[in-house]
């Protein structure tokens, strides 16, 4: 009986680590692009804190519209707005890291879990201040001294892109969302995305520009295939 008890329990472990291997997983991806003449933006003068200037050695320019060759779009944040099914997804272990090197956020715009910890960091030597804009989670406003290189925050709710600033260098500015999913890219440079392992279905995708709005689409998936989807923004018509 023991026996025939063991072989049942070993089947039963076979068959599900066969399944587990066998689970098919779908991606998307694509690139963005930018039509039309790229606006020329001022320098950002930094002369008001010379250690930030002390960073750089090339000219520093504002992140809200930063284009790559054939003029591919960084700083577009990606993701799957509707077709989820309705779960509680698994919370990453890996922090979202928020740099402020060089008196700027690097990413300028990101996506985190509720629940996933962010850590910010402050290499610069010079005093700089988080001020998260929420109106769903709390709104903060965390001084970061020159001796205080790291923090971490963690985000308890659900609420898309809001803005975070330094209100010490005001040229200083990004965007964050806190998503119940983990299905969101952020593009760089080169403009590509890239969303893995969505299970089969029917799904809204949403490409956010903090200037340039929004553009949808709608992409089936099925089995382990990877289907393509590209957006183009352009400046708004007057």
């Amino acid at each position: 009986m023991n026996f025939k008890k063991n072989v049942l329990s070993f089947t039963a472990f076979i068959l599900a680590t066969f399944l587990s291997w066998n689970v098919q997983a779908a991606s998307i991806s694509g690139t963005i692009k930018y039509e039309g003449e790229v606006p020329k933006f001022n320098e950002i003068k930094m002369e008001a804190d010379p250690i930030c200037l002390t960073h750089h050695t090339t000219p520093v320019y504002p992140q809200t519209l930063v284009v790559g060759e054939r003029n591919t779009m960084a700083n577009v944040f990606v993701y799957v707005k509707g077709g989820l099914a309705k779960k509680t997804y698994p919370v990453p272990a890996e922090q979202l890291v928020i740099d402020q090197n060089g008196c700027q956020y690097t990413p300028h715009v990101a996506g985190v879990m509720v629940g996933q910890t962010v850590k910010i960091l402050n290499p610069d030597g010079t005093l700089h201040n988080v001020h998260a804009l929420c109106k769903v989670n709390q709104e903060f406003n965390m001084a970061m001294p020159k001796f205080r290189a790291e923090t971490t925050k963690v985000f308890d709710k659900e609420e898309f892109m809001f803005p975070i600033k330094c209100d010490v260098h005001p040229w200083m500015s990004g965007w964050l969302s806190v998503m119940a999913h983990p299905f969101f890219a952020t593009t760089k440079p080169d403009g590509k995305f890239k969303i893995d392992n969505l299970p089969a279905g029917t799904y809204e995708i949403e490409a956010w520009h903090e200037k340039l709005g929004t553009q949808k689409a709608s992409v089936t998936v099925t089995g382990d295939e990877t289907k393509e989807i590209n957006f183009t923004f352009a400046k708004p018509q007057k």
